[in-house]
């Protein structure tokens, strides 16, 4: 598949969470029916909660806090928000191997290359969900996961932490792991901007495609 086939969508501003999840699932049917083309779509959230579908009550832990949002995709709590990158992903998976752990391992990679060329070290973690960077005392994540498949259709995506009010997170368990903070580029002294975010991850995307289509599964 070639990646100018694909869409590339950035709304400026904030987009309420609603309207987006209402647009994506629109966007995956579309897809699958052969109605529309794949499309990666670069937003901004204002301040909310997600409850995924592994989502524990009691891990919500200021409810009245930010509107609370049931999302569909796996996981469990997150938070978005202003000075996050949020990157939307629908791919017909049907075209690339039907692999959904291999879809999953394939955006940790391309989230790693992406904040690799922001200046970030990050990289996977066994065991816990999610982009993590640091050792020791200084471990956190820096970005999130949470996906769903319908009908062979992705949506969601991830999240990259640029320069959010990390005190946003207290109102959570974030991703259900209470033991690791979370930071950003921010806080890491990265100072960029949304465009210099948004570069680094479409210049990684071709190398993403790559790796997705290489699925052992096959295409």
């Amino acid at each position: 598949m070639d990646a100018n086939d694909i869409e590339w969508r950035v709304s400026p501003g904030l987009t309420a969470y609603p309207e987006a999840l209402a647009e994506m699932e629109a966007r995956a049917a579309a897809i699958r029916d052969g109605d529309a083309r794949e499309c990666i779509w670069l937003l901004e959230h204002p301040p909310l909660y997600t409850a995924g579908t592994s989502a524990d009550p009691q891990e919500l832990l200021s409810a009245e806090r930010f509107p609370v949002y049931t999302a569909g995709r796996g996981g469990r709590y997150t938070y978005h928000g202003p000075g996050q990158r949020i990157v939307y992903v629908m791919l017909d998976l049907a075209k690339r191997g039907h692999d959904v752990r291999h879809f999953v391992h394939s955006l940790e990679g391309w989230m790693i290359a992406s904040l690799a060329d922001l200046g970030v070290a990050a990289r996977r973690a066994e065991g816990r969900i999610g982009i993590w960077t640091g050792d020791g005392d200084a471990e956190a994540k820096v970005g999130a996961i949470g996906v769903r498949i319908r009908r062979w259709v992705s949506f969601h995506g991830f999240a990259l932490n640029v320069a959010p009010d990390l005190a946003h997170f207290d109102g959570i368990v974030p991703c259900g792991i209470a033991e690791y903070p979370v930071t950003s580029l921010a806080r890491l002294g990265k100072t960029t901007d949304m465009d210099a975010v948004d570069t680094a991850i479409r210049g990684q995307f071709s190398d993403f495609l790559k790796t997705l289509e290489s699925s052992p599964k096959g295409g």
